[in-house]
């Protein structure tokens, strides 16, 4: 009798949990937390935002959006790891994330060789929608061309002939330092770039870097440096009057999660792209700001606006595509709409790059902080290639 009891209770478990299975729609995310706190927290945070929101309206559809993260420590074999586990083993029906450049390549070309759906919502490098682009991924943020290409027009009035260039010496700094020469030729040909400096990433000796540039006697540097090598820069670049007398143009400096840690240190009138979370005055980034205040009692910075319209990005899709069969969903994508806090974006049926764009201006102190000023928002489908373009860029699917 016992026998009977435990074989009809297992049939009833085996019955029950197909149901289960469908009462939720997992999404695996994964990304460098332990690597890149200062971005990563904020977007998570962002992200979950949006999530709360999506399960408060009836999540999707008719049921509930759970999402499973992995850490992938910065390297691109644990990121390949991480993104079969969230496939294989937590039947995500799609993925999400990623930071640096080199992870996000290597989970494009899983997303290609697995044919799983794959957002990738921070890693810069052009190669994720260019060269490396495939059938089965897609980016949110604006790429390293697209952000050079919203500072060069001003960069070429400013006239300075002789450059030096300072990058982190992976993808993404090999990738912008490449597209800022190409750019910058083209509009002032007779630019000359003097000096270039290309310590490792997240390992910078700034006295050897800073007294290098300064050597050269440029007239002018772009800057790609981030996080605390940007910090250890600046800071070594003050001390040895660097920057005094000098043009500075420089991609992402005017982000709060690279500003806020200089505190007074903060460069003052560089040229950057960044995130004046605190002068944007449109109804959709206020609806947003205020909403992310109430839930998490602090201001957000650029990870969060790239978390949230993650999520959102992937709400559309799947209310688009009314399914989450992969297929399905690619086709969805594509040039699907979406509000975000920056207003509404779509994502190219071209090249799958979404035209979310960024803020152009110069940095400056304010109560004793870094902030941007005189900044334009720069929608990012005016900085992009034609479609006839991208297809020589592109491999053909």
């Amino acid at each position: 009798m016992k026998s009977l009891l435990a074989a009809v209770a297992l049939a009833g478990l085996v019955a029950v949990s197909p149901v289960r299975a469908q009462q939720t729609l997992r999404i695996g995310e994964l990304n460098s937390y332990k690597a890149q706190p200062a971005f990563l927290e904020p977007y998570r945070k962002g992200w979950t935002l949006a999530l709360e929101e999506i399960n408060a309206s009836g999540g999707l559809l008719g049921r509930k959006v759970e999402v499973v993260s992995r850490d992938d420590n910065a390297n691109p074999g644990d990121a390949v790891r991480a993104a079969e586990e969230l496939v294989t083993r937590e039947r995500a029906a799609m993925i999400f994330g990623t930071f640096l450049s080199n992870t996000g390549l290597a989970v494009t070309d899983f997303a290609r060789q697995r044919k799983v759906l794959f957002l990738a919502a921070e890693p810069l490098t052009d190669k994720i929608t260019w060269q490396n682009g495939n059938r089965y991924t897609f980016r949110l943020r604006p790429s390293t061309y697209m952000q050079v290409a919203m500072l060069v027009p001003e960069v070429a009035r400013l006239g300075r002939k002789r450059w030096a260039i300072v990058y982190p010496n992976y993808e993404y700094g090999q990738s912008a330092a490449s597209t800022f020469r190409q750019l910058l030729k083209a509009a002032q040909p007779d630019v000359e770039f003097v000096a270039e400096q290309a310590p490792a990433l997240g390992r910078i000796d700034p006295g050897p870097v800073v007294q290098a540039l300064a050597d050269a006697k440029p007239d002018a540097i772009f800057n790609v440096l981030f996080a605390a090598d940007l910090a250890r820069f600046v800071r070594e670049g003050n001390t040895r009057g660097l920057f005094e007398g000098r043009t500075v143009v420089s991609l992402l400096s005017g982000e709060p999660e690279y500003l806020d840690p200089l505190r007074e240190e903060a460069p003052v009138g560089w040229l950057v792209t960044g995130y004046p979370w605190y002068g944007i005055r449109t109804a959709e980034h206020t609806q947003f700001l205020d909403a992310y205040q109430r839930r998490w009692k602090e201001p957000p910075r650029l990870g969060s606006v790239v978390g949230y319209a993650s999520m959102r990005s992937i709400a559309a899709a799947v209310r688009r595509a009314g399914s989450v069969d992969t297929e399905k969903l690619v086709e969805a994508f594509r040039d699907v709409r979406v509000d975000t806090p920056f207003g509404q974006i779509s994502y190219r049926a071209s090249d799958h790059q979404a035209t979310m764009g960024a803020f152009v201006g110069t940095t400056a102190l304010s109560e004793g902080r870094g902030v941007m000023k005189d900044f334009r928002y720069v929608d990012g489908a005016t900085v992009l290639p034609s479609d006839a373009e991208v297809r020589k860029l592109r491999p053909a699917e």
